[in-house]
């Protein structure tokens, strides 16, 4: 007999390994790929006895998209910053509100941007935490939501110690270890990977050198990738020339920190001698293209990078400052980009951006996940084929990338259990979320 969550999802068409393919089943075993291919010939593999089957008819599968880089939290405050100059935006916005959040707003504030994110098709999220408040309640309260959604969640626990920034933020060096290595003993899932918990020392200004040492070491020691934000702006650049002498990439190069373990946030300030030192010592990216389009940061070289061998995975980045939420929007805005920075209409190509949205993101954050395939975590959506953003059919993985309607979003499997079902949240009634939002955020103004 078959496992009790053994699933068989059959559909009219799939994206695999980035190509459309016709009828296609996906068999799942404790929420694992296990086989793909012709209906017929799944169907009779002897792991399909007894599993149940979920018929996607007039549908595609695509893999679920993997979100690199967010702040759940943001999402709360979109519209309160818009239109801002960056660090007008900070203070003005982030820094006025967020030190309000404790466990409950900061719950709330994840079910609002992780359950918009499924709806999205976003299947697994990076979320980048950084108002801890000295423990790890605000953390966790943020993973039960994930989990309450049936969301795969990655976070990333900032370690930061600017003594400019909100005190909510800010820990010394040995709390910001003790309660990194906590959350990872309570959160750690190393079996279904629904949840994993990485260090991310905030950035040059937000965290010390030797907070950044702390961060990689953290990472090393639980054999994790460590994200941090670099290069983001310009005037960061010149942060980096001015207090260590030389550009981001170079100063974080010359501290005790693994950089074939780094995820660099942005980069949109890397240089040509950067982005050449970030591929020869293993360096992997979380770009966010539609977010440094909004801040006006700047456009990062994914064409230079991805020649040379670089890792990269896509985000959304924060929820006001982008102020949407969708994986398959970075993929569209990513090609345009790289295309009119070169004034090159086939500088990237829109299986490549797919692969960064999918699998790409799998592989920056070291999880099986990504791709339809035998051995990758059971994430899917699907996709509406009568919808007309997705037509003519025969174009499949081109318009899943540039012409995609989040409307065509109907159903998303997180893990071999179906998490939106016809468009509505399966786990979570959306009306407690938008209540929840609204109460919290009742009084907040741009003023």
């Amino acid at each position: 007999m078959a496992e009790p969550d053994t699933t068989l999802f059959v559909a009219d068409r799939a994206i695999t390994g980035g190509a459309a393919r016709g009828k296609t089943a996906v068999l799942a075993v404790a929420g694992e790929i296990v086989r793909v291919g012709d209906p017929d010939e799944v169907a009779a593999d002897q792991r399909a006895a007894g599993a149940r089957t979920i018929h996607f008819e007039g549908r595609a599968l695509v893999p679920g998209t993997v979100n690199a880089h967010n702040h759940s939290f943001q999402s709360l405050l979109r519209g309160i910053g818009d239109d801002l100059p960056f660090l007008e935006w900070r203070d003005k916005a982030l820094y006025r509100y967020s030190p309000r959040l404790g466990p409950d707003g900061m719950a709330t504030a994840a079910l609002f941007a992780f359950g918009e994110m499924l709806l999205h098709g976003v299947t697994t999220v990076c979320d980048f935490y950084y108002i801890n408040d000295g423990n790890n309640e605000n953390a966790s309260a943020t993973i039960e939501a994930a989990r309450r959604l049936g969301m795969r969640i990655v976070l990333a626990r900032c370690f930061y110690d600017w003594d400019g920034a909100p005190a909510s933020y800010r820990e010394d060096i040995p709390s910001a270890v003790k309660n990194f290595e906590a959350l990872a003993r309570d959160y750690q899932d190393r079996e279904r990977y629904l949840t994993a918990v990485q260090p991310a020392p905030h950035s040059q200004h937000g965290a010390s050198p030797a907070m950044i040492e702390a961060g990689a070491g953290c990472a090393k020691d639980a054999g994790t990738p460590w994200h941090i934000h670099l290069a983001e702006e310009a005037y960061q650049v010149d942060e980096s020339l001015e207090r260590f002498g030389v550009r981001p990439l170079y100063a974080v190069s010359d501290l005790d920190a693994d950089m074939d373990r780094m995820i660099a946030v942005h980069g949109c300030w890397f240089d040509e001698g950067e982005r050449a030192l970030f591929a020869e010592r293993g360096g992997r990216l979380a770009y966010n293209p539609a977010s440094n389009m909004f801040l006006g940061d700047g456009i990062t070289d994914i064409v230079d990078l991805r020649s040379r061998g670089v890792p990269i995975a896509l985000g959304t980045d924060g929820g006001c400052s982008n102020n949407r939420v969708s994986v398959f929007d970075e993929m569209r805005m990513t090609a345009l980009l790289q295309k009119v920075a070169r004034t090159d209409g086939q500088a990237i190509a829109a299986e490549d951006c797919f692969h960064m949205g999918t699998r790409g993101g799998g592989e920056v954050l070291g999880l099986p996940v990504g791709d339809i395939a035998p051995g990758y975590r059971c994430d899917l959506v699907a996709l509406d084929l009568h919808d007309p953003s997705l037509w003519p059919l025969q174009a499949l993985a081109k318009n899943a990338v540039y012409a995609l309607s989040p409307r065509a979003v109907t159903d998303v499997v997180v893990d071999g259990y179906i998490a939106v079902r016809e468009r509505e949240l399966a786990f979570v009634d959306r009306r407690e979320i938008e209540a929840r939002v609204a109460e919290l955020t009742r009084d907040w103004t741009r003023e």
